[in-house]
């Protein structure tokens, strides 16, 4: 029997060194292999976790901070493979491992989080299976012993009513609930190390923190280990001790995370901390109404012009849904939005914020006449969107644009990124294929992407590339109004802050509208000019930005603000002398 085969025996659970390293990454060095020759990913990096520990890898799409994880656990995709270094875990070298001891390591020893729920769990079997299934291979439960934890393990992955929920399909899930079922089975190995990979990425900031703070509670008691791989410098400085920046598959920065948050001394380090939503937002939101000015106050031109008057007006809006199926006593209907009203002046923004399940996203889905109301009305520059037929109809669809959430689903994959942007300009009849070609150009540059991304399929895009496709499809046709439904939570902090820059830009120069959907309040302080609070499908409190954070009325918006990533640690990186630190004096430092 092998030191490694030992290493992943149920029985080898020693007790914990402190003062050992659990794992030791030395000189790492990754490379794919392209039809133009090898691409190097990762190049020289070291890390090093402690048993119960809590490390943070940061940094945006490419920086391989993914790559660096998936190389710990022999999970590289496609042809990534490791080139040179060494990956020691409890002392035993993984780089030299045969595929059957790896095996035995993971789960058992190492487990993993991955970031996409909705190709991680297989859509024709149960939630249920799919927890036995882990806890039968990782040697934990067979049987009925198994079925009984199964319950157990979702439970504490934060789900509510698991023994009903394990007898339902990924598809029934929500995509916060399927990031939950994924944690119970990353943890269902009972592991020493756990990798997790944007492990709250799909997740609201209350459901998250639950999470946060059993995964917090499993280090402390079981001595278990967690490297965060995450782009959220609130979640990466309120919940772990080391902080290891990553730029280009290189480590620019590592030490202590209060340390690094306080004082970055890499450009690039001080660059993510200034662009953080949930660090920087009330800095980069009070800089922003000194700089231009609040929007929410018009001025006198604007009124004369109309500027002031509502673009949308939402009254009485109410949304059932019935029930196939079910059981007798529970009801067939359920109500998703319950009496919702409220308005949105053009030109300015309004955030609607909740919990998964709280109704926003069916909001959105009426205002894009995707959904009709159940009772209530939607109007939108004064007509009412259930009379609108034929041509009207039409028309209305170049004004109102939507940004969906999910990017994986939101993009045709049979479509090329260039042919994606295309299709609203051709569909409208707007211009010929020459200006065309120039206004995808032109819309990839606004939103950062490379000219040669236009020859590209979804396939070939990262999560965050494909998100800003579909910013740029949205934006194609210059609507009046855009619908962004988690429009940004794909993206990394600095594309992030760039693409909330960008709308905020667009708004001021084309006179845009914009109704935010999302549960990121940090995003809400940046671009909101009105905040509207949803649960249970009302609307339990409504007012400007300031008013909301500054002075929330009901207990559910205040345990929204109080479960922002780092809203405990903003004062931290603030600088007394200076008061506010603007984006643009973090980068010129």
């Amino acid at each position: 029997m092998t030191d490694l085969t030992v290493l992943a025996t149920e029985e080898f659970r020693p007790e914990p060194d402190h003062n050992t390293p659990l794992l030791e990454v030395s000189d790492l060095e990754v490379s794919f292999r392209s039809s133009t020759g090898v691409v190097p990913a990762v190049r020289g990096v070291n890390l090093t976790v402690y048993p119960g520990q809590s490390v943070a890898i940061v940094g945006e799409s490419g920086s391989g901070k993914s790559t660096t994880a998936h190389a710990v656990i022999d999970l590289l995709p496609g042809t990534g493979r490791v080139t040179g270094g060494s990956i020691r875990f409890a002392g035993q070298e993984l780089t030299t491992a045969g595929r059957r001891a790896m095996e035995h390591v993971r789960g058992r020893q190492i487990g993993l989080v991955p970031q996409d729920p909705m190709s991680n769990l297989n859509p024709v079997w149960r939630i249920g299976f799919q927890v036995r299934e882990a806890l039968a291979a990782n040697g934990v439960a067979q049987g009925k012993a198994a079925k009984r934890r199964v319950a157990e393990v979702l439970e504490s992955a934060g789900l509510p009513d698991a023994e009903r929920r394990a007898h339902q399909f990924p598809h029934e899930f929500s995509g916060g609930m399927r990031q939950r079922a994924l944690i119970g089975i990353g943890l269902a190995g009972d592991p020493r190390l756990l990798i997790a990979d944007e492990p709250t990425s799909a997740l609201d900031v209350t459901v998250q923190r639950r999470i946060l703070d059993h995964l917090g509670t499993l280090a402390r008691e079981r001595h278990v280990a967690l490297l965060f791989i995450t782009h959220d410098l609130g979640l990466a400085a309120e919940r772990a001790e080391h902080l290891v920046v990553m730029h280009r598959g290189r480590v620019v920065e590592s030490g202590p995370a209060r340390q690094i948050l306080a004082d970055p001394q890499h450009p690039y380090s001080q660059r993510l901390v200034a662009s953080a939503p949930s660090l920087a937002s009330a800095r980069i939101q009070r800089a922003r109404q000194r700089g231009e000015g609040s929007n929410d106050l018009l001025t006198a031109e604007e009124e004369e012009t109309g500027g002031g008057k509502n673009i949308v007006v939402v009254e009485g809006l109410t949304k059932t849904f019935h029930l196939r199926g079910a059981r007798p006593g529970l009801g067939k209907e359920i109500t998703a939005v319950d009496d919702v009203s409220f308005s949105i002046p053009r030109g300015t923004t309004m955030a609607l914020v909740g919990e998964s399940g709280s109704g926003k996203s069916t909001v959105a889905n009426i205002a894009l006449n995707l959904l009709a109301p159940t009772s209530g009305h939607v109007r939108f520059e004064g007509t009412d969107l259930g009379t609108l037929t034929g041509r009207a109809l039409f028309d209305f669809r170049r004004k109102v644009q939507p940004i969906f959430q999910n990017p994986y689903g939101s993009l045709d994959p049979v479509y090329s990124v260039y042919r994606i942007i295309e299709e609203p300009l051709r569909v409208h009849g707007i211009g010929n294929s020459a200006s065309r070609a120039q206004r995808v150009s032109e819309l990839l540059d606004m939103v950062s992407l490379p000219t040669s991304t236009m020859r590209r399929y979804p396939n070939e895009l990262s999560g965050g590339q494909r998100q800003r496709v579909a910013i740029a499809r949205a934006l194609a046709l210059e609507p009046a109004l855009v619908v962004c439904d988690e429009a940004v939570s794909a993206l990394d902090v600095l594309v992030q802050a760039q693409i909330l820059g960008l709308l905020n830009d667009l708004q001021s120069q084309m006179g845009l509208t914009y109704l935010f959907i999302t549960h990121d309040l940090a995003v809400v302080r940046q671009i909101a000019d009105q905040v509207a609070v949803m649960e249970n499908g009302r609307i339990v409190e409504q007012g400007t930005t300031d008013q909301i954070f500054q002075n929330p009325q009901v207990g559910y918006t205040k345990e929204l603000l109080r479960s922002i990533p780092g809203a405990s640690i903003e004062g931290e990186i603030a600088r007394p002398e200076e008061g506010v630190v603007t984006l643009e004096e973090a980068e010129d430092e």
